[in-house]
C-alpha cells in the first residue's frame, strides 16, 4: 500500500495489513480535513515515510501529521502509542480495505447523515 500528499512532497507506504479502517467524525478531524477523515493504522515501524512531515498536537492525547507544502492531513498518532494512522484518501487505489466502523459519531456534523450499515461508535 502506497500513498502521498497532494503535492507529492510526502510519500508513505507499508507492506503490513492495515487495521482499524474507520471514518472519524470528531470535531478536530472535521476541522482539519474539511469533512470526515478516513484512516487505517499499522505499527509505526511498519510505515515508511519520506519527506518532511510537520506535526501538530491539537491535544495532549494525539498529534497530527501534515504536509507543510500543500497542507494534506496524512497521519494521526496517539500519545505513547506504537501505531500510526494514515489517511486512506491519500492511498493509491486499490486500497483492498473495507470500512469497519464510524467513530465519534456523536460529534458528527449536522449537515449529513450516516446511511450505511457500518458499526457506529459515539
Amino acid at each position: 500500500m502506497k500513498g502521498h500528499c497532494l503535492c507529492g512532497a510526502i510519500a508513505f507506504g507499508t507492506d503490513a495489513t492495515p487495521q482499524g479502517v474507520s471514518m472519524c467524525h470528531c470535531g478536530q478531524c472535521r476541522r482539519q480535513s474539511g469533512g470526515i477523515w478516513s484512516s487505517a493504522f499499522v505499527k509505526e515501524t511498519e510505515l515508511t515515510i519520506t519527506g518532511e512531515v510537520r506535526w501538530f498536537a491539537a491535544s495532549d492525547k494525539a498529534r497530527r501529521g501534515f504536509c507543510p507544502s500543500c497542507g494534506s492531513f496524512l497521519f494521526w498518532q496517539g500519545t505513547g502509542e506504537d501505531t500510526i494512522s494514515f489517511a486512506l484518501g491519500a492511498v493509491d487505489n486499490p486500497t483492498d480495505v473495507t470500512l469497519e466502523k464510524h467513530i465519534f459519531t456523536a460529534d458528527k456534523g449536522d449537515y449529513y447523515d450516516i446511511c450505511d450499515r457500518v458499526e457506529q461508535h459515539p
